[in-house]
């Protein structure tokens, strides 16, 4: 249910349009290294985590493995970011086209001219608008309560699809070092037992930490990702995997040697 769209159901038949969602090695990553910081099993948990960047998405983890995320059949929707629009009403593209705006004209629009780029007219940089917005711009400080706003209500509607949720993880350039960000998403989740801890939130840049108070009953986590280490450790995994050929047990990295291709003199296949 989760990845499909209300289109004519033929759309996903002939053109397997769905929702896919995007930073999913990001995603597994952290939510895997937060089973570890909490002392359980990578399938023992229900996490949201975030993955805040340019480019970012929400993902609803339940027994370690995600039912829902953010973004869909592209990275388009799902919440405000850098220079994407996130979730908008489609009918909007139909009006501007009305209006002369051509098709290639709307997807750069969409994709490159929008978020927190768009709305401030500014940049797409949290870190500039951050300080732009202390500095008295309400433009700035719009974009940066729009991208929050978007943010915290997702958590919300995935804390409603776990029913249980044991952690948030913030991930990503600005998850793991906008300060400010954080405490603006977790501001008024404390109804559903996210509570963040102010001196933790500040002294956590750049690093690993939990930054929830003793008393939230979710524990909230930053945590870097490592998406290179992700893969590497799939690529060991997967080396050492062993496969059962006609009975004969073997390592699927293992190295074989060459054998010559009769039916090609010269060649050599594996």
């Amino acid at each position: 249910v989760a990845y499909m769209y209300a289109l004519p159901y033929e759309f996903y038949e002939q053109y397997s349009i769905r929702r896919y969602g995007f930073h999913g090695i990001s995603h597994r990553y952290v939510s895997r290294r937060a089973a570890a910081l909490m002392g359980k099993g990578k399938y023992d948990v229900n996490l949201i985590t975030c993955h805040l960047g340019n480019g970012c998405s929400i993902t609803a983890v339940k027994n370690g493995r995600s039912v829902d995320t953010s973004m869909g059949l592209t990275p388009l929707e799902g919440v405000a970011m850098g220079t994407r629009t996130g979730d908008f009403d489609s009918a909007i593209l139909f009006y501007l086209a009305d209006k002369g705006y051509d098709m290639k004209t709307l997807n750069n629009l969409c994709n490159k001219k929008s978020g927190l780029l768009g709305v401030s007219g500014i940049s797409n940089d949290m870190r500039n608008l951050s300080k732009i917005a202390e500095k008295g711009s309400s433009r700035a400080k719009l974009a940066i309560d729009i991208f929050c706003y978007r943010i915290r209500k997702y958590i919300g509607a995935y804390a409603a699809v776990l029913g249980t949720v044991e952690a948030v993880v913030f991930t990503g350039g600005i998850g793991e070092n906008a300060v400010g960000v954080r405490d603006r998403i977790c501001s008024g989740l404390d109804q559903i037992g996210i509570e963040l801890d102010q001196d933790k939130n500040k002294s956590t840049l750049r690093k690993e930490g939990e930054i929830s108070t003793d008393n939230s009953r979710v524990r909230i986590f930053v945590i870097p990702t490592n998406e290179e280490a992700a893969i590497a450790n799939d690529t060991y995994e997967l080396a050492l995997k062993e496969y059962d050929y006609g009975g004969r047990k073997i390592l699927s990295g293992r190295y074989r040697k060459p054998e010559k291709d009769s039916s090609c003199p010269g060649l050599h296949r594996r």
